[in-house]
């Protein structure tokens, strides 16, 4: 029996300092950029600057890929809302509030994990982008 592929190459070297802080900018950017609903701007323009990095890249894959995910969830919602001509907004209202506080916590658990030199998978996240 094989084992299945590892979502992370080991053996990569130790990360730098550099490579942890701009892991923690691929997640912890993201939340400043959410204010403009475009939080998949901080980890994507991570990944086009210092994606050569295979520490870096991994984080903001994952961050780009949690984001992307987010807004899929987000849109979804919204029409639902549309359909329902508002009464879902009675349902959705409460449900965004929890999924924000999630998304908040993840954001945070994850960023301090980069800048601590681990890896970190958020849960549910479609894998997009590789």
């Amino acid at each position: 029996m094989t084992q299945p592929p590892q979502p992370y190459p080991s053996g990569d070297l130790v990360p730098t300092g550099d490579d942890k802080n701009w892991a923690g900018v691929a997640h912890l950017g993201s939340l400043l950029a959410a204010y403009l609903a475009l939080g998949l701007l901080a980890p994507l323009i991570v990944l086009l600057i210092k994606g050569q990095s295979p520490y870096v890249r991994r984080h903001a894959v994952e961050s780009l890929n949690f984001q992307i995910t987010t807004l899929i969830w987000v849109a979804i919602g919204f029409l639902l809302a549309l359909a329902t001509l508002g009464l879902g907004l009675f349902v959705i209202i409460p449900i965004a509030v929890v999924v924000a506080v999630l998304y908040l916590v993840v954001v945070i658990v994850a960023g301090v994990k980069a800048l601590n030199g681990d890896d970190f998978r958020y849960p549910l996240t479609f894998r997009l982008v590789s």
